[in-house]
């Protein structure tokens, strides 16, 4: 039975025979039944996170480019539902291997460019996050200044930049993904060594490992816990009592997203500790999470058109409005700096009089 951490869209492993993480053939009943429970779990979740990320993400883009004025928040959620909308779209591929006992069937290129839509989604969406994070953090603390240079413009030139990056920390797993053909068909894995030496190929996965870690998740996860615990002081010190519905939308979309994501990032350094130690059990606990870590981080491709639907608006009261109203109010600009530019204003005017 082939290693399953070389043959799923995530996989890490150097190459398709590598010994340091190969497992011996020879599966007890236990292992073979986790194995196989493992797999269909990870079908089934796929297909569902295809159907729903598709047609959720797919009617949160048709109403944000068509029929909603191009706000910044609306600029935001676009470009995350765009990220989202596309890796899902994809999905069918990895699905198609999965049900095909892991024989890739569409050549080299299409092997190169799922994993690299996989991680530009993964880099795109946190990197997204992390300037909404700071688009509140900044609205809060200079309202005015927000007021009259916070534009859907600068918003445009901003999410631009994001794309850039995204794609430039995908590009390595552009280049390192590669096809190995073997007696009953394809595999679609990471070729960190590109015929050179397998010390390099380790040194090589481990930096990408370390730097996926670091840029995406590390950095960012600490500037969005410091951008809404400046913005929770500030709130708390001037007294506001706010009810905004887009800050909770941004919150619960940020806490899915790291929720859904820790299991992998988790999941890769402990294949990669099996690697590098040559640990049978490890490797063989990291067989059995790597399918449902990947899983969990596919879902949460899907799941953030359902929280602007529930937490947008109140979803009891609300339900049978037009989803027109619940994404636009949804991605509407939160009354948080509009209550501070208020104080504001109105203590100018009090020190004019």
């Amino acid at each position: 039975m082939e290693n399953i951490t070389t043959l799923y869209p995530f996989s890490e492993v150097t190459s398709p025979y590598n010994t340091s993480s190969n497992i011996s053939d020879e599966y007890d009943d236990d292992e073979d039944e986790h194995y196989s429970i493992s797999h269909y779990f990870t079908l089934v979740v796929y297909s569902l996170a295809f159907v729903l990320g598709t047609t959720g993400n797919g009617l949160v883009l048709w109403f944000t480019i068509f029929k909603m004025k191009k706000t910044v928040n609306v600029i935001w959620f676009l470009n995350l539902s765009l990220a989202d909308f596309t890796f899902t779209l994809f999905l069918p591929l990895s699905i198609i291997y999965l049900a095909n006992n892991f024989n890739w069937l569409f050549g080299n290129f299409m092997c190169k460019l799922n994993s690299l839509v996989a991680f530009i989604n993964l880099f795109a969406s946190v990197f997204l996050l992390t300037v909404i994070s700071i688009d509140r953090c900044i609205s809060v603390i200079f309202p005015v200044w927000c007021q009259n240079h916070r534009t859907p413009r600068l918003a445009l030139f901003v999410v631009m930049g994001v794309w850039i990056l995204a794609l430039m920390f995908s590009l390595p797993y552009f280049i390192f993904r590669d096809t190995f053909e073997y007696i009953d068909g394809t595999s679609c894995y990471n070729n960190f060594e590109l015929g050179e030496s397998e010390d390099i190929g380790i040194s090589r996965h481990r930096g990408t490992i370390i730097t996926r870690f670091i840029v995406g998740f590390f950095i960012p996860f600490t500037i969005i816990v410091t951008c809404y615990s400046v913005i929770a002081l500030r709130i708390q010190r001037n007294h506001m009592t706010t009810s905004s519905k887009p800050f909770k939308v941004i919150i619960a979309v940020i806490i899915s997203f790291f929720v859904c994501w820790i299991p992998y990032h988790i999941f890769s350094f402990l294949e990669l500790h099996a690697v590098a130690r040559n640990d049978d059990y490890l490797a063989r606990a990291v067989i059995v999470g790597i399918p449902f870590a990947s899983s969990l981080a596919f879902m949460n491709s899907c799941v953030n058109p359902f929280l602007y639907v529930f937490i947008g608006r109140d979803f009891r009261v609300n339900f049978w409005r037009s989803i027109h109203s619940i994404f636009e109010k949804a991605f509407s600009e939160d009354s948080v700096h509009k209550d501070l530019q208020s104080k504001t204003k109105s203590t100018s005017d009090s020190q004019v009089v």
